[in-house]
């Protein structure tokens, strides 16, 4: 019974990151329609963190913090989106800081994972994350 839950598991992330992942050229924002909170599967977490991975010059040492994902219908497609925030520790092994991020991620199109922004130089990922009902407290020292 495991092996064939591992080998379903295997299955649907087949060809859900084949390539490396980029943020939108253009328009840098999220549409503010509300989303529905949904929890984080197993199998939802494991697209969300190979998709930031591959964008990380560190990504075996990441660590990722909370993550919060919500779905929604935007113009007939469905789509889930995640904002979290991830800690990617530099080749000197030193902090790299904690990083914001927001992606989605749509079941529709075989769960292609698509980074929408990392960190805040392109886009304010908190109020994005915000304005889609997805609000992530920054962590407190």
């Amino acid at each position: 019974m495991r092996k064939t839950v591992q080998l379903l598991l295997a299955a649907s992330l087949c060809g859900c990151v084949a390539a490396t992942p980029q943020p939108d050229a253009g328009g840098q924002r999220v549409d503010p329609i509300p989303v529905s909170p949904i929890p984080i599967s197993l199998a939802l977490e494991e697209i969300i963190t190979t998709g930031i991975r591959q964008r990380l010059k560190n990504p075996i040492s990441a660590r990722f913090g909370t993550m919060l994902a919500g779905e929604r219908r935007l113009n007939g497609r469905h789509e889930i989106v995640v904002c979290g925030s991830v800690e990617d520790k530099t080749p000197s092994n030193g902090s790299g800081g904690n990083e914001p991020f927001l992606a989605k991620v749509y079941p529709d199109a075989g769960n292609t994972f698509k980074l929408v922004a990392l960190g805040d130089e392109t886009l304010n990922v908190g109020d994005a994350c915000r304005l889609a009902g997805l609000s992530i407290e920054p962590k407190r020292s």
